[in-house]
């Protein structure tokens, strides 16, 4: 038999006439209910059209009979095939099967329909009288499995050349295309279709899917009107899928998967040649050279698709191969199971494909060594399993006995496979689990026994099994201690997904298919060759450092999120492999704090840090802060990029203090104070800059001074990672001064405000590195009715004589963080500590913070003992006694003056102004209060709920609180809570909040 013969499965001139398939049935499969499968038969011989038929060649073929009866006891789907149309039973039955399945290709490939409707069912009904044919034949002994596989890729290839021509004959109506050949519009029409798989070499299952790859040439393709191929193209793959695989009342032809295809989850259904060249050339992988070793242009432009195989030859068969690939190919093999012992061998429930000693094992055994031999030898580059197991025993790979044995067990496991297939109609591989199911296998297989098909299945298993180790005996251990991962092919492997699942992935299949993605080159980062090989051999370590995570799933999206962000990979990837405290460090952060790991992704940089001793010292002072932001600010050429390297120095050291936190080299309490220091040296840089910036066009003010007061959390050193920056511009001029020096002078007034509103904009407008704070200035005496800088004459006479109580509270947080003099800044606070050492009515005093209390209440109150801010007892609460208490004894003892909170709660306790004990409990609370505030402000940028929130978050808030379990801190918080409120009605009073 000629190759292209044997390869479609038909008979050459030389081949005798055959005779009809009833009359050469050689194999009768026992009946396990032969009374339930006779009434099936009287069914058919009752039948009106085809009964007397079928009688006549029950007389000619005594073994016809029972030959159906056992086909209609053991596989419902055959059996509903012939009832459904008994007149095609008889016709196969009188028919030899080599012409007829002749006959199907060539209906297939000239079907023709004048709607989508017509061509899909006249493709169906085709199919169902190809699988009757086929099943009946291949059980009766009448043909052989290339005759078998073969016939069923020809009919693919016939049904895509049928629904092919339908579509582009559609197009052309549509005036959209320009066939040069109406007949057969596929001829140089630039659309190709590539048969990947069992497929392309002509060993299609019995049930089997077809993988295809689709591409078109854009210059080839003669598109008529305003069409162009790639919309007409992608449109017209959807609508071939449609056509092969949507089940209608006859059913389908064969379920298409498209999914072979460069990079499947990025890129359209069809992909233009160019871009498919591209893609191999540059981001190709050994598991996809594998693949195409079996690639064939099956429909569709064939000269197109001979010519893509050929230019992409050298990307599947290279002379040399570097370690990387081998590792690559032995990790194909390992696709199946990695490790060994993994998936033993059995009969019941056993995958004839993919278990020990199953096709596949064939099959890897023979592309693994076309792989490594095709390169240097042309004869080792055929599609066929059965043809490159002899060129491999003619080239001196394997002994004649490997050969045979391999050859025998691969013919045997197919026809099970087969078997199997014909039970239900199902793309399956696995045997049935229980005696009934087996024996009809057994049956269907031409055993008289289910013992001496079992004897004779292990057997094959185990020289598969046997030959496959040998040839792979020395090769290195890829999987890690952790178990297999493995991320190479199309399919994920089941030894990866269990060790991702035993690692605490909980949608282990969605984990794998990202870890797969990063190898399609789609992010920047993993374009390069060497960074995807660094990347590979980081899995085994970052995918452990992910797991341990709490939540490894978030962590690993996280992950991926970063490094689509990332700009270049091969230098990170070799610095994380090289230091796995690193990794572990970047992969906690990943788990419990995307928002730092967005700061990651978009300064990679920061990471170095890390690697330097001093990150595990002390923290960064303000000197040192205003060092390294001077250093940073001094190589801007000009104002703008000066904000944009004072965004980047603020972010890298915010990620920092962050990574302190998590990695627990700073604690929870010291965190505000480090985000304090670190805000008020950017504002005072900031504005030294905005001053000079200013001055190009306004000039200054001669003898006048400014100066920032900050409120708030800045003021009281007591900032999170997400708090705003609560200022007061103050200045004052000289009374002789009108105007500013500048070519474009302003009043004082209008040029303290417009010196403001650059300050504002430079601390919180977005750049292209991103903003630096959300900055408020509504606590200034106007608050937001008037100018935006205030003069600091008017504003000690606001506080004086005009100011309310709950300003004169938040002044105790008052603390000036950048002046243009030294004596300006003193003046400020001595004024602020005249304002708030003036005598007070403590009765009057308690009313207004009680009123005040109230009314936050109202407008903000909540039960949620995770809103450590507004709940009663929380946050709120003890600053308002600090500050009542600070106003109520500032003026016999100005030492109770602090900015913090916490300061002011020690120093009323030791002045005597507040109970020991009460003292103790508030600082207690205030501490946790902070420690978990930071916590949270880190880590989530949405509001806290138990329940949802990632395990690591939780780890960290019981670590931070001391208590032994997230239980017992929820239960001592609002313990506290409770307290705190109590002294708060002790000390300043009952909360009335008012209805309505």
């Amino acid at each position: 038999m000629d190759k292209a013969a044997q390869e479609q499965g038909t008979p050459t001139e030389a081949e005798a006439a055959p005779g009809e398939l009833a009359g050469r049935i050689a194999v009768v499969p026992a009946t396990p209910d032969p009374d339930h499968a006779a009434l099936f038969l009287k069914d058919l011989i009752d039948d009106a059209g085809a009964g007397a038929e079928l009688k006549a060649l029950f007389r000619d073929n005594p073994s016809l009979e029972d030959f159906l009866t056992g086909i209609i006891g053991n596989s419902p789907f055959l059996r509903d095939l012939m009832l459904s149309d008994p007149s095609r039973l008889v016709s196969i039955l009188k028919d030899a099967p080599e012409t007829r399945l002749e006959r199907i290709l060539t209906q297939a490939r000239d079907a023709r329909a004048d709607d989508e409707a017509g061509i899909m069912r006249a493709l169906r009904l085709l199919k169902n009288d190809l699988a009757l044919t086929l099943g009946l034949a291949d059980i009766s002994g009448v043909i052989e499995l290339d005759r078998i596989t073969g016939a069923l890729a020809g009919f693919a290839d016939a049904a895509l050349t049928a629904a092919i021509r339908f579509c582009l004959s559609d197009l052309t109506r549509l005036n959209k295309f320009k066939p040069f050949d109406p007949e057969k519009p596929e001829i140089d029409s630039g659309f190709i279709v590539l048969a990947m798989g069992k497929h392309g070499a002509n060993e299609l299952n019995y049930s089997s899917d077809i993988d295809l790859i689709v591409l078109y040439d854009p210059d080839k393709a003669p598109m008529a009107g305003t069409a162009e191929a790639p919309v007409e193209f992608v449109r017209m793959t959807r609508r071939l899928v449609k056509i092969m695989q949507d089940r209608t009342a006859e059913g389908y032809v064969f379920r298409t998967d498209l999914r072979l295809r460069p990079d499947p989850g990025a890129t359209p259904l069809a992909m233009s040649v160019p871009g498919a060249l591209v893609y191999y050339e540059s981001l190709g992988q050994n598991w996809e050279r594998a693949a195409l070793i079996k690639a064939r242009p099956c429909a569709g432009d064939i000269a197109a698709g001979e010519a893509f195989l050929h230019e992409i030859a050298p990307f599947i068969w290279r002379k040399y191969l570097d370690f990387a690939a081998i590792a690559d190919v032995q990790s194909i093999k390992r696709q199946i199971h990695m490790h060994k012992g993994h998936g033993t061998i059995a009969v019941a429930g056993h995958n004839v494909k993919l278990g020990r000693g199953g096709i596949r094992e064939v099959e890897f055994f023979v592309q693994t060594q076309q792989l490594i031999a095709g390169g240097r030898n042309p004869a080792l580059r055929g599609r066929r399993t059965l043809d490159m197991l002899n060129a491999l025993c003619e080239a001196d790979w394997i002994r004649p006995e490997s050969r045979d044995e391999m050859a025998d067990a691969y013919r045997f496991l197919r026809n099970v496979e087969h078997r199997i297939q014909m039970l239900n109609d199902e793309q399956t591989q696995l045997l049935p689990k229980d005696e009934e199911g087996l024996t009809r296998i057994a049956a269907l297989m031409g055993f008289g026994t289910l013992k001496a098909f079992e004897a004779e299945l292990l057997s094959h298993l185990k020289k598969v099994q046997h030959h496959y180790s040998e040839l792979f005996e020395d090769e290195p251990a890829l999987s890690s201690e952790l178990g297999n991962l493995v991320f190479t092919g199309d399919d994920h492997d089941p030894g990866t997904l269990e060790t991702l699942a035993g690692l605490g992935f909980k949608q282990p299949a969605e984990a794998a298919s990202i870890v797969k993605s990063w190898h399609f080159g789609r992010y920047p980062c993993t374009r390069s060759t060497k960074a995807r090989e660094r990347l590979t051999e980081m899995h085994p370590a970052l995918i452990g450092a992910l797991a341990a995570t709490d939540n490894a799933d978030a962590a690993l999206r996280t992950f991926d999120s970063f490094l689509a962000k990332l700009p270049a990979g091969v230098q990170l990837f070799a610095l994380l492999r090289s230091n796995p405290q690193l990794l572990t460090l970047l992969a906690t952060t990943m788990g419990v704090a995307p928002r730092m790991a967005e700061t990651v992704s978009r300064r990679v940089h920061v990471l170095d840090a890390v690697l330097d001793p001093a990150f595990f010292g002390a923290m960064p002072s303000v000197k040192e802060f205003r060092v390294g932001l001077d250093r940073t600010l001094a190589q801007a050429r000009f104002y703008e990029e000066a904000l944009d390297r004072a965004r980047i120095f603020t972010q890298e050291q915010q990620f920092l203090i962050g990574l302190r936190l998590i990695s627990d080299t700073l604690s929870a309490d010291r965190v505000g104070f480090a985000l304090a220091r670190l805000a008020e040296v950017v504002v005072d840089r900031i504005q030294s800059r905005v001053i000079t910036h200013v001055a190009e066009t306004h000039g200054v003010v001669p003898g006048g001074n400014i100066a920032v007061l900050a409120m708030g959390k800045l003021g009281g050193r007591e900032m999170t990672a997400s708090s705003d920056l609560d200022l007061i511009l103050l200045y004052e001029a000289p009374e002789d001064v009108k105007e500013s020096d500048g070519k474009r002078p302003l009043s004082i007034t209008q040029y303290y405000t417009r010196l403001t509103q650059r300050l504002v904009t430079a601390l919180s407008a977005p750049t292209a590195e991103g903003s630096l704070y959300e900055v408020d200035f509504r606590l200034r005496p106007s608050g937001n009715a008037g100018p935006l800088a205030t003069n600091l004459e008017g504003f000690i006479a606001y506080q004086k004589k005009d100011a309310w109580t709950w300003e004169h509270m938040a002044l105790t947080r008052g603390r000036v963080i950048a002046a243009t003099t030294p004596e300006f800044r003193q003046k400020i606070v001595d004024n602020i500590g005249e304002t708030l050492t003036q005598p007070r009515d403590r009765a009057k005093l308690a009313n207004d913070v009680r009123s005040m209390r109230a009314r936050i209440e109202k407008e903000k109150g909540t039960k949620d003992i995770w809103d450590l801010k507004q709940v009663s007892g929380g946050l709120v609460d003890i600053e308002f006694i600090a500050q009542f208490l600070q106003l109520v004894h500032a003026n016999d003892n100005p030492g109770v003056l602090a900015q913090g909170t916490e300061q002011a709660l020690e120093r009323l306790r030791d002045a005597e102004c507040l109970d020991i004990g009460d003292a103790e409990l508030l600082l207690e609370a205030l501490r946790l209060y902070h420690r978990l505030t930071q916590i949270l402000r880190l880590t989530l940028s949405e509001r806290f709920v138990p329940s949802a929130a990632p395990g690591g978050v939780l780890g960290l808030l019981v670590q931070a609180s001391g208590s032994p379990t997230f239980d017992r801190l929820e239960t001592e918080l609002a313990d506290l809570q409770a307290k705190v409120r109590s002294t708060f009605v002790r000390l300043v009073g009952e909360v009335e909040v008012a209805e309505g």
